[in-house]
């Protein structure tokens, strides 16, 4: 029987094992009674949700986060037990069904609280988690006066009951670790003005697991870390442990040619032959998510690497080669092959961005194959 994976070279080779070796290191390294919630939202950072959130439970994580309601009902239908947290905001209507289906929300406003409260009666409660803006600027209360309003207005309700309290630090993965002190400071300064400290209270995102131990607090929300990706080079300095990639992009030669000096390749002409040169032809290109601005890159073949050469085309792409390869050859753009690798930060650094926005590039287009 046939699926997607048999007819397009291209693909992403998902790791599970590396996904659950890295919950259980980080689950050691943690104190006794911290929680892992893993974070599996866009998709699992591109690596697909359901199949990992499917390997960090069974590794010990004991929650799930995801950005949008629609990524939680997702969850749902696979996960009927395990909480699931909404960290976005929602819309008023998804309330009732964030109560019926044992979605946890987060909250953020007074007003939005009162529209929920206005309407009709819910079967069961919404378990809710109450966001605080310690500093990143982004949803959240920020003052005492802010949220006793808001929490009054919680415990009054009868659809609403308070199941948590987070924040989210925006500096964590810097050098320089006071911004994340201070942030840390705010936040548990107003959790202490909660009438009642809620069940779950939690702040640290991947980088400041790896890199403050003692902000642990009752769970951490592993993310970018979870899939084996240091959330910057300062952070990957100083790793406790050694953090396995779960993704790697490979596919294959699907066409060689030699070439005599002088001729362009691709659109615009960006690269010319300097001599007799082999090119070959690789059936990935913007549209899979390597980026037009990866002209340059390197993959590995035969356990060397070689450039990209020209413009990088919507379904293909061209390498310059040492020599002549055979059409069907394993070509690795992301991964290990022999002593080489090349790693979603390589890629990050050439295109001055983050690991992040690399891992959730590659498109549903690219099959996902799990190990």
């Amino acid at each position: 029987m046939f699926n997607e994976t048999d007819y397009r070279p291209t693909r992403a080779i998902i790791d599970t094992t590396a996904v659950k070796h890295n919950v259980q290191r980080v689950i050691s390294y943690l104190p006794n009674k911290t929680k892992l919630i893993a974070v599996v939202k866009s998709d699992g950072y591109g690596h697909g949700a359901v199949q990992i959130s499917n390997a960090a439970l069974e590794a010990g994580a004991e929650m799930l986060a995801v950005a949008t309601p629609d990524e939680a009902i997702t969850l749902r239908k696979h996960h009927h037990a395990v909480d699931i947290l909404v960290m976005g905001p929602s819309p008023i209507s998804f309330a009732k069904v964030a109560a019926e289906q044992g979605i946890m929300l987060t909250i953020t406003s007074a007003a939005w609280v009162k529209q929920v409260n206005d309407q009709p009666q819910f079967d069961k409660k919404c378990k809710v988690h109450v966001k605080i803006d310690s500093g990143m600027g982004r949803i959240g209360v920020r003052t005492e006066s802010e949220l006793t309003n808001l929490t009054e207005l919680i415990n009054q309700s009868d659809h609403l009951s308070i199941e948590g309290t987070f924040t989210h630090f925006a500096r964590a993965d810097e050098k320089d670790a006071e911004p994340t002190r201070l942030q840390f400071k705010r936040f548990t300064q107003l959790v202490d003005c909660f009438p009642k400290k809620p069940r779950l209270v939690h702040a640290s995102n991947s980088a400041a697991t790896l890199m403050f131990p003692e902000y642990a607090l009752d769970a951490v929300r592993f993310g970018v870390s979870l899939y084996g990706i240091a959330p910057s080079a300062a952070v990957e300095k100083k790793l406790p442990f050694v953090l396995e990639k779960a993704m790697s992009i490979e596919t294959e030669l699907a066409y060689v040619k030699k070439l005599p000096a002088g001729e362009q390749i691709s659109y615009g002409g960006t690269y010319e032959t300097e001599e007799d040169e082999w090119i070959g032809t690789l059936p990935i290109g913007y549209a899979d998510g390597l980026k037009r601005s990866l002209e340059g890159q390197e993959v590995l073949i035969g356990g060397r690497r070689v450039p990209i050469v020209g413009t990088i085309c919507m379904d293909q792409c061209m390498i310059k080669l040492p020599y002549e390869y055979p059409e069907g050859e394993k070509v690795i753009l992301i991964g290990r092959q022999g002593d080489e690798e090349i790693t979603i930060e390589e890629w990050a650094g050439r295109l001055g961005t983050i690991p992040y926005e690399i891992a959730v590039t590659f498109s549903a287009r690219i099959p996902r194959v799990y190990r």
